[in-house]
């Protein structure tokens, strides 16, 4: 895998990605979350009842620390999520991770500049990482608790739609594509 920490010359961007400031991409990827979520969801409804989750059988403590389970439990995901991403990154070479929240989405970011390889080994490096462990995890479980640990599932998928969406899109670039995600927008190069 590779990274630099300069662009090397000859090198033009020819796309950038700023949820922040692109609206029309951020509701693409936002409705993408949405649609991976669902499409998560209610298949699994006919094979594990949601009402599982209502289930008051084990008493109304297990009831209330399932619900503060998966608040916390979606909570630490979150940072667990970007963490991984900054492992990823290190495994690249970055020397520096930048981690934030912007109030709408939470990252991890640097200044190097990576392969396309490389790239795809870090946005996809959360979902797969913790969609093995989180599937495990759910095998395990009792059905009262299989939606607790079912919803973090969705909520890795379907928050992991936008470096779905863009290792996606830029797996149609060429292959000397150099990725430069500082956290909040990316942009990539590609030779003259």
């Amino acid at each position: 895998m590779k990274k630099t920490e300069t662009l090397p010359e000859g090198y033009r961007e020819i796309y950038s990605v700023d949820l922040q400031k692109n609206k029309k991409m951020a509701l693409t990827v936002n409705l993408l979350g949405l649609g991976i979520g669902v499409l998560l969801a209610v298949p699994m409804c006919f094979v594990v009842p949601v009402s599982a989750l209502f289930s008051m059988e084990s008493g109304i403590l297990n009831y209330f620390l399932r619900f503060a389970a998966l608040i916390v439990l979606n909570i630490l995901y979150l940072i667990l999520h970007e963490f991984v991403h900054g492992i990823a990154m290190k495994i690249c070479g970055t020397k520096k991770v930048k981690y934030g929240f912007t109030g709408l989405y939470a990252f991890a970011g640097s200044d190097d500049y990576y392969d396309k390889k490389s790239y795809a080994f870090i946005a996809l490096a959360p979902v797969v990482f913790w969609g093995l462990i989180i599937a495990v995890v759910n095998c395990f479980v009792p059905v009262e608790w299989f939606w607790v640990v079912y919803i973090l599932q969705i909520s890795n998928l379907a928050g992991a739609a936008g470096d779905l969406f863009v290792t996606f899109k830029f797996s149609g670039f060429p292959k000397d594509i150099l990725v430069t995600d500082c956290g909040v927008s990316m942009k990539v190069f590609s030779k003259m």
